[in-house]
């Protein structure tokens, strides 16, 4: 086809029509895909692959059947074509015309699902946080490696104009040498989740599946449909939620893992359903710098969230819709000494250390979702890494998940990057692997390529 790339690349930013597009390409130019997991980031990406003209949505799995058939009717409402629903993934990942899945499950089977997808021959995007603990992440990226799949996962930012350009600024210097970074993350939810989202009770057989390889226990609408998150047996908490977004970026722009975490938190106040905490702060060090994560779900604060770059120049400020650059004044360290009984010394109007910078207007579905999505297809077909490839986002989920150990172990962990490993604390290691409930450890077993 002449110039697919650049009709592709057009496509992309809306030059041409999705029914335009849809004349041009033949239906070996489309990229067939699944859907596993249709709840509220699964709906958003099953809306955002369909407005690539290049997509067919053939598939749709869920276990809460008011999804499922809430998924399969909105394929057929934006594309007028029917995608065949499935409660069990397996029965999807037996089509061998389906090219890639999209995993917007529960954390707990970001993992197997995705080696297995792989291991069935499809390419996979998969959602955030990638692991529900840290040896899930090396099984991902063997497993991607192995079969020859492409692997992007869930982490958008990656894919927005306003990182990429941050990212670089920050490696060039533009704020100086950067030796403290910030995120937070602040609401109030108080006293905490009393309600189940899901209105519809499961089957033990759809119970059993929603599951998986996590502990075994008697139906329960609170640990399920969006509130799963607040259960160590099926997520990390908001350090794994929230925290994977930023703390990508910010390794992402510094090249570096941490060497030592320490960590406190606790669920103090929220009284509704969960485990996990509702305060917690977390410090890492990184080789030449220190990040602090700040989270609460019980004061939203004034400062909501953020991601803030601390560097000799000034500070950069990067959020989903903009960020800002906010130079330093440049005076001497002698006179910033202060002096109550005389003049202050110094220039009156000093000179800034670097150029201040602000961009503005970005909106994180146009700007981040699509633009992700369209790097994973493009990359399905040019067979290129993704913008957030399965190593990335397994470095990623390592600090995430070293937060929550180093609280629940009430002490500093030391991590050795390059055999991924907790030094010197047995109690602390043991956290870093779980075990698959039967069947799914011998299904992953079975496919895990010999490592």
């Amino acid at each position: 086809m002449k110039d697919r790339r650049g009709f592709l690349k057009a496509a992309s930013a809306g030059v041409f029509s999705a029914a335009a597009y849809r004349s041009v390409l033949g239906a070996n130019e489309r990229v067939r895909v699944g859907f596993i997991g249709i709840g509220l980031i699964g709906k958003r990406h099953l809306l955002d692959f369909l407005a690539q003209p290049d997509v067919e949505a053939a598939a749709i799995c869920e276990v809460y059947e008011p999804r499922l058939s809430e998924g399969v009717a909105i394929v057929e409402e934006k594309s007028g074509r029917k995608a065949e629903g499935f409660k069990d993934f397996r029965r999807m990942f037996d089509r061998k015309d389906i090219d890639a899945v999209v995993v917007s499950t529960p954390d707990h089977w970001h993992a197997p699902q995705t080696v297995l997808a792989c291991a069935s021959g499809k390419d996979v995007y998969v959602e955030k946080p990638m692991t529900l603990f840290v040896r899930e992440g090396r099984w991902m990226v063997e497993a991607a490696r192995h079969y020859n799949r492409i692997v992007q996962v869930g982490t958008q930012q990656r894919s927005g104009e306003q990182y990429k350009q941050c990212v670089e600024m920050i490696r060039g210097g533009h704020i100086g040498e950067v030796r403290n970074i910030r995120i937070s993350s602040f609401r109030n939810i108080t006293p905490g989740f009393t309600k189940p989202v899901g209105t519809e009770d499961l089957s033990e057989q759809d119970w059993q599946m929603w599951l998986g390889p996590a502990t075994k226990v008697t139906f329960d609408k609170n640990r399920c449909i969006y509130h799963f998150r607040w259960f160590w047996d099926y997520s990390g908490g908001q350090a794994t939620n929230l925290l994977s977004h930023n703390i990508d970026i910010a390794q992402w722009a510094m090249r570096a893992m941490p060497s030592k975490v320490a960590s406190f938190g606790g669920r103090y106040s929220l009284k509704g359903f969960g485990e996990t905490p509702d305060v917690m702060e977390t410090m890492f060090e990184y080789p030449g710098f220190i990040l602090n994560w700040s989270n609460s779900e019980i004061s939203a604060s004034r400062r909501g969230g953020s991601l803030e770059f601390l560097g000799t120049k000034g500070m950069l400020r990067l959020e989903r819709g903009g960020f800002e650059i906010f130079p330093d004044p440049e005076i001497p360290a002698d006179d910033q000494i202060p002096r109550f009984t005389e003049p202050r010394r110094g220039p009156a109007a000093p000179q800034p250390r670097t150029g201040a910078m602000k961009k503005d207007g970005y909106e994180q579905v146009r700007d981040q979702f699509v633009p992700h999505v369209r790097n994973f297809l493009d990359c399905v077909k040019s067979r290129q890494q993704p913008a957030s490839d399965v190593e990335s986002g397994h470095k990623t989920s390592i600090a995430c998940h070293l937060a929550n150990i180093a609280m629940k172990v009430g002490r500093m962990v030391r991590w050795d990057d390059a055999k991924e490993e907790i030094i010197g604390d047995r109690d602390a290691s043991k956290l870093l692997v779980k075990e698959y409930r039967a069947p799914w450890d011998r299904e992953l077993k079975a496919v895990l390529p010999k490592v």
